[in-house]
């Protein structure tokens, strides 16, 4: 079974459900991979999601990766991809902390209004990218790239949310 744990700071619109948008986002992009049992796992599986400001983000981007500058999302697995599949076996009270995923609200407010889509929908693609990478998905090569953005695609679709790579000509 999958929960969100989420906490949020202002300035993140309080209009919208943001607990909701999250498992969501996760449950998509969960079950479009090899890990998709999860979902029905015997062990409670938590994703922390933390929606925050540019500055703390910043701050962890320079602490855990040597990065200066805020980012969009930033993902910090709990488990090792390789112990992803013994889950349901090796969870001590029957919980799993599956990592914590971290967004930043100004990068991510301009990034959606450059892509003339709303905050939701971007939160929600950026949930959904930084579940994979909790799952063991990474985009440094080009096939793991093409892999996790394929992922990514469908899980957006499944949702109602257009393809987020599909360069637009004007």
């Amino acid at each position: 079974m999958l929960e969100t744990a989420l906490s949020i700071e202002a300035p993140w619109p309080e209009t919208i459900d943001w607990e909701a948008l999250a498992l969501r986002a996760a449950t998509a992009a969960m079950e479009r991979t090899e890990h998709g049992e999860m979902l029905t796992a015997s062990a409670l599986v938590e994703i922390s999601v933390r929606l925050t400001t540019d500055e703390e983000v910043r701050t962890l981007n320079a602490q855990y990766r040597q990065k200066d500058k805020p980012t969009n999302v930033l993902s910090f697995p709990m488990v090792q991809a390789d112990l992803l599949d013994t889950i349901d076996q090796n969870s001590d009270d029957g919980e799993v902390l599956l990592g914590d995923i971290v967004l930043a609200y100004g990068v991510c407010a301009s990034e959606a209004a450059e892509k003339n889509i709303s905050i939701a929908d971007h939160a929600t693609h950026l949930i959904v990218h930084g579940t994979l990478h909790l799952l063991g998905y990474d985009h440094m090569e080009d096939p793991e790239a093409e892999a996790m953005e394929r992922i990514e695609t469908e899980a957006l679709k499944a949702l109602g949310i257009d393809d987020p790579y599909l360069i637009q000509e004007d």
